[in-house]
């Protein structure tokens, strides 16, 4: 089963500064028949004005994933970290026992990004946080795996999640497929252009909530750049 959540469907919220749609349930956006998809509990589809962004704030228990997709994010923590993670690249933050991180655009042009929340497989541990850059010349055509809980997938950041993070470009005309492992559950989201995935039509930012499929094979239509989540 296939569940399409069409873009302009989605919650919003706009403060200004920041444009955000959730794809669950999120914030002032309470919607208690939609609080996430099996271990994925937050998609937010974020758009951040040039020189602003999210105060020092608190996480706990929580697998944070950021995939950049215009513009460049700003990370800073109260573990001393920091770094600046561009369009094309992806931040790992483990909120484990509690951590406080602030987020900023610092660039003079929009970032957007997509936010995305695992549940961990179990509470507490020390926070962490990572990032690293996956040039989309490397997963031109293929899946690949950009943030991961399981240890054969050594080349990702690694998560403290039954799940993982994926990402691909496909230029129109081509396909990939990904197998799911018994009930495990399913979210794609293109970035950009739009694709097919098991006959159904899945446009820019729009979002497929996949369960019950052992196997999706995801045609672009048009070139397409996209993230998929897969969750216990």
């Amino acid at each position: 089963m296939i569940d399409l959540r069409p873009f302009n469907k989605l919650g919003s919220a706009d403060h200004g500064w920041l444009k955000a749609r959730h794809h669950f349930s999120f914030g002032s956006h309470y919607d208690p028949d939609n609080m996430g998809h099996g271990a994925l509990r937050v998609w937010n589809d974020d758009e951040i004005a040039p020189n602003t962004g999210f105060p020092a704030h608190p996480h706990a228990n929580m697998e944070i994933i950021t995939y950049v997709r215009e513009g460049a994010i700003t990370h800073q923590d109260s573990l001393g970290n920091k770094g600046r993670t561009e369009a094309g690249d992806v931040q790992v933050m483990s909120a484990g026992s509690g951590i406080r991180h602030a987020e900023y655009n610092l660039e003079p042009v929009k970032t957007t990004l997509f936010q995305i929340w695992i549940e961990p497989t179990q509470d507490g541990g020390q926070p962490t946080w990572g990032a690293k850059p996956f040039p989309k010349a490397d997963r031109t055509g293929k899946l690949v795996t950009l943030a991961s809980g399981f240890a054969e997938d050594a080349d990702a950041l690694p998560i403290r999640a039954d799940a993982r993070v994926l990402a691909t470009t496909l230029k129109a005309g081509e396909s990939a497929a990904y197998e799911f492992d018994g009930n495990r559950k399913g979210y794609l989201v293109p970035a950009v252009g739009a694709v097919d995935i098991n006959g159904i039509r899945v446009n820019a930012r729009d979002g497929a909530a996949i369960a019950n499929e052992s196997r999706v094979t995801i045609t672009a239509l048009e070139d397409s750049e996209l993230v998929l989540v897969d969750a216990a």
